[in-house]
């Protein structure tokens, strides 16, 4: 038996994303918990991307080793996040297949900003 919520829930596919979700990890993670350090860091909603920098520029810079933090607004239903899945998965490829990211990353940004339609945030903090 289906609540007006669930069926709501249903009709927009947070439901199907949730279910997804469960499969993909354990339980929700907190990045100001995590202390690894990546090269490129993406974030879907510029609320998140804030967070994210403003928790990367409070840490004490240790190794001094940059690292890309980039966010694609996606609008969180099941369209939008399935498109930006791709749209991601795309940009990784290409920053992958790089010669030099550090150089070339503004230049490529670009060019998805055109391709896609959307306008991405980045900037460069530093472990």
């Amino acid at each position: 038996l289906l609540n007006s919520s669930d069926f709501r829930y249903t009709q927009n596919g947070i439901l199907h994303m949730l279910d997804r979700n469960k499969r993909i990890k354990p339980r929700p993670e907190r990045f100001q918990n995590c202390k690894d350090i990546f090269d490129l860091i993406l974030t879907c909603e510029e609320r998140v991307y804030d967070q994210v920098v403003e928790d990367l520029n409070s840490r004490e810079q240790e190794t001094c080793q940059p690292v890309h933090v980039i966010n694609v607004d996606i609008q969180d239903n099941h369209e939008e996040a399935t498109l930006g899945a791709f749209l991601i998965c795309e940009l990784c490829q290409c920053i992958q297949h790089t010669e030099d990211m550090e150089n070339e990353i503004d230049e490529l940004l670009q060019e998805f900003e055109e391709k896609s339609g959307r306008t991405f945030l980045h900037t460069v903090c530093f472990y």
